[in-house]
């Protein structure tokens, strides 16, 4: 943050004017703080990702456990003459349980490829938050430079107002021209229709705004007021790429699925080991044998095994298969990489022509401006410079004014990008 110089007191004075104090003075005014935090709480899109990272984030333990044992009650060499369970000495009663085991280190890979992807996972609601930040930031900014804009063209209705009546005052003594008094008048109408324009753009800009924070209604959002920010010399972009290489979570996300693509192929691989089932069964018969003894029970085990015949149209297709996705999860990190450098060296340069040229119209062009519309109203007044030339020097400091604040304000949108392009807030001196 920073204050205007003193020579510069009637510029700041000019451009902060009271409408705009008066609104951010009210009790529903919103810092930029205010608003990133309200739309991380509340924004549903947001809330949507979080939900699906938290779902996801069951999964390890249920794919890296054994599948379910199997019970299985029979009833074995059943006579249907009588359908007694002593007739026949094979007739049997049968309980029996099976357990599916997947050759060993199956179930350690899955889990651990879904592991990564539940990672990933937390890694886009991460990346969600830094995108929401940002869009939020820049709406906010936005509204900033809107609300200069406005009152930057009120104030020049005020002064074009002023030039009407200096105008009228020497037409009345027979010294102004009625042209000069039209031109005014339609000079103010424009900057009216201007200023129609503005209201909607900001009108949109909040509805915007709104939606980001989770709140789509109709209640006014109203800036406090705030001085200009100080834009700050920045590093150059090696120091900002080297941040985003180690924070920035869509990175992480993306490493995060080549691992998994990774494991998944290691799984593909062990595709040709059989998985095996394990057996038992115990047999209750009832009766008796022919020396009048019980008959026994019976006690069968065993174990099956899948035979993966098919392996060059089958398990050899989903290597390849896996294979291809490792090569997409590969290329859209590299990929990733190439368009957040890209992201890093546009906000910076964005950034810097949004500085330099909010320092050269503070500091030289507004101040000479002001200069000489003061110099050419005095000329004026006195017959020595004529009405056109004036109010168009007039205009040209107001959309000096109004470049001031739309230049701070996509500075300050190029820095929220610069952020979330790097992966968030860090303190560059």
């Amino acid at each position: 943050m920073f204050s205007f110089p003193q020579r510069r007191a009637r510029v700041a004075l000019f451009l902060v004017c009271g409408l705009i104090w008066q609104s951010g003075q009210a009790a529903g005014t919103l810092s930029i703080d205010q608003a990133v935090s309200l739309a991380l709480q509340d924004n549903p899109g947001l809330a949507e990702v979080q939900a699906r990272a938290e779902a996801v984030a069951h999964r390890p333990s249920q794919v890296g456990a054994l599948p379910d044992p199997v019970l299985s009650l029979n009833a074995a060499n059943l006579p249907l003459d009588s359908f007694d369970l002593t007739q026949e000495p094979m007739t049997q009663f049968q309980v029996g349980i099976s357990q599916k085991l997947p050759w060993p280190g199956k179930l350690e890979l899955r889990a651990e490829a879904t592991r990564l992807m539940a990672l990933g996972k937390q890694d886009a609601t991460r990346e969600a938050r830094l995108m929401l930040a940002r869009d939020v930031r820049r709406s906010w900014w936005n509204l900033f430079y809107l609300d200069r804009a406005l009152a930057t063209v009120e104030d020049n209705q005020s002064r074009l107002r002023s030039f009407v009546q200096v105008v009228q005052a020497k037409y009345r003594v027979g010294e102004g021209l009625q042209q000069d008094v039209l031109l005014a008048q339609v000079e103010l109408s424009g900057q009216l229709e201007r200023a129609v324009r503005l209201r909607g753009m900001r009108r949109s800009e909040a509805a915007r705004l709104q939606a980001l924070m989770g709140h789509p209604d109709d209640s006014p959002v109203e800036l406090p007021p705030v001085d200009p920010p100080e834009l700050l010399n920045l590093e150059g972009a090696e120091v900002w790429l080297q941040q985003a290489l180690a924070e920035r979570p869509l990175l992480s996300m993306k490493q995060h699925t080549l691992d998994a693509s990774n494991r998944r192929l290691e799984l593909v691989r062990k595709g040709i080991y059989p998985d095996f089932t394990l057996k038992g069964t115990y047999g209750l018969r009832g009766g008796n044998n022919p020396d009048g003894s019980s008959r026994s029970d019976f006690l069968s085990i065993g174990v099956s095994l899948n035979l993966p015949i098919f392996q060059g149209s089958k398990q050899d297709r989903e290597v390849d298969q896996r294979n291809s996705e490792r090569m997409e999860a590969r290329y859209a990190l590299d990929d990733a990489r190439r368009n957040i450098r890209e992201q890093v060296e546009r906000a910076l340069a964005d950034y810097e022509q949004g500085r330099e040229q909010a320092r050269l119209l503070l500091n030289g062009i507004i101040p000479q401006t002001e200069q000489t519309v003061a110099s050419m109203l005095a000329g004026y007044q006195v017959d020595k410079v004529d009405f056109l030339t004036l109010v168009r020097t007039q205009i040209k400091l107001n959309n000096f004014r109004i470049a001031y604040w739309r230049a701070l304000s996509q500075a300050k949108q190029a820095e929220a990008r610069l952020l979330a392009a790097v992966g968030g807030e860090k303190n560059h001196e």
